[in-house]
């Protein structure tokens, strides 16, 4: 098998996958926006086997399918970039909502001792 099919067919099936995962509401659509970039991305680039082998050429790769590989490894750091930004944001709020928590806590003990 080629691997421009075989990567056309993971390409399609991906999507539909992402697509599957927002239709049932297990994956936000701010979070697969990303994805489905992605997928689009990785079936324009595998359909279009001259451009591959031109920008391949051009970026002095000698196997043009490695190319796509390196777009899929380029993607993973993006995601994983993204991801971190999203984990650092809900760790400032978790923490933010915590202090909360303890001030609430505290002017009610406060609250409680100066009634009793």
């Amino acid at each position: 098998m080629n691997v421009y099919i075989l990567s056309v067919m993971f390409s399609i099936v991906f999507l539909v996958m992402i697509i599957e995962l927002v239709r049932r509401r297990r994956l936000k659509e701010q979070y697969s926006l990303l994805w489905i970039l992605m997928g689009f991305t990785l079936l324009i680039i595998s359909v279009n086997v001259q451009g591959v082998e031109r920008l391949a050429s051009f970026l002095q790769i000698e196997y043009a399918p490695a190319l796509l590989f390196l777009f899929g490894l380029l993607f993973c750091f993006v995601l994983i970039l993204h991801l971190t930004l999203v984990i650092t944001k809900l760790s400032a709020q978790v923490l933010r909502l915590t202090q909360e928590i303890a001030i609430m806590k505290g002017e009610k003990a406060s609250h409680n001792e100066h009634i009793h």
